[in-house]
């Protein structure tokens, strides 16, 4: 049996930004900058272009999305795999139902199929869920780098294994219940406002607990996807990943920079950097408006590409 540790949950602060916290000024003004950007380039669509772009943002999502967890699926295998075309080879069969299986869940998140709020424990389980129960069985074993053990992935069940993460010791599995629920709490009763402008924060603290045993990227992206699909009424046409994998290697400095405790006085009052949070922040809505520019055009007359 795991023990726990006796974690407590302010290990994971700061989780917003505060009111007298030297960053807010220019963060929120980001905020209400993509806020704006959103209305407008909703506005500028006719519905039916709108369903359109969303069913292409949808594979594009999952393109990157497997890019940044290293699986390089060609565009024209996920379109293969829509249409019910799967190659003979195991490897690339098996990246085309993990593409199939995430633009299902983004599709069934993008029309509503939340019951909760993106970041609610039972969200975060059940996105977890639908994508795990449709991969075929051998992504679903990961192995375990201290004992070589094989162990298999249960499709939305919160981890009874304490893991490493390169650097990073995630809380003591039994720990994760109490994390999620404080994530929830403190999330999940956010103004528009403030629910953009702690995005990336959630983000981050969401794979920082990494309540599952495999997984919890894609899901962190999906959960962001969803919390900002809720928040923006983007009509489901923006691409976290897209950005995030254009910017890959930096996107994955500043996760693991989050993780780093607080330098001094001077870097917020939490046990972790809130200078680093605002980083990440900052480049987490600056992709953002970088996305709604490329999805800009490539919703005119252009050509439409990933």
């Amino acid at each position: 049996m795991v023990k726990d540790r006796g974690e407590t949950v302010s290990m994971m602060e700061p989780l917003l930004f505060p009111e007298g916290s030297i960053h807010r000024s220019n963060l929120t003004d980001l905020a209400l900058e993509l806020a704006q950007k959103s209305a407008g380039f909703r506005r500028s669509l006719p519905e039916n272009l709108m369903r359109s772009l969303a069913d292409l943002v949808r594979a594009m999502n999952c393109y990157y999305s497997n890019l940044i967890e290293g699986h390089d699926t060609h565009p024209i295998d996920i379109e293969r795999a829509l249409n019910g075309d799967y190659s003979n080879d195991t490897k690339t069969r098996n990246l085309q139902l993990e593409a199939q299986a995430h633009i299902a869940v983004q599709q069934w998140i993008d029309n509503g199929g939340l019951k909760y709020r993106p970041v609610a424990a039972e969200s975060i389980k059940e996105i977890h869920r639908r994508f795990c129960e449709k991969l075929p069985d051998e992504l679903l074993w990961i192995e375990d780098p201290a004992t070589k053990e094989k162990v298999k992935v249960v499709p939305g069940e919160l981890r009874h294994r304490n893991v490493a993460v390169g650097r990073h010791t995630p809380v003591s599995a039994p720990a994760v219940p109490r994390f999620l629920e404080r994530y929830e709490a403190v999330y999940g009763k956010l103004g528009k406002t403030d629910t953009i402008l702690s995005v990336a924060a959630a983000h981050h603290r969401l794979a920082w607990i990494h309540p599952f045993l495999d997984g919890n990227g894609r899901v962190a992206r999906l959960v962001s996807h969803a919390t900002l699909l809720e928040t923006l009424d983007t009509g489901a046409v923006w691409s976290i990943a897209r950005g995030l994998a254009r910017n890959v290697d930096a996107y994955k400095r500043h996760l693991a920079a989050c993780d780093l405790p607080r330098r001094n006085d001077l870097d917020g009052k939490g046990n972790l950097s809130e200078e680093n949070m605002a980083e990440f922040t900052k480049f987490f809505l600056d992709r953002r408006q970088n996305l709604w520019v490329g999805l800009h055009e490539e919703s005119g007359h252009g050509h439409q590409t990933y």
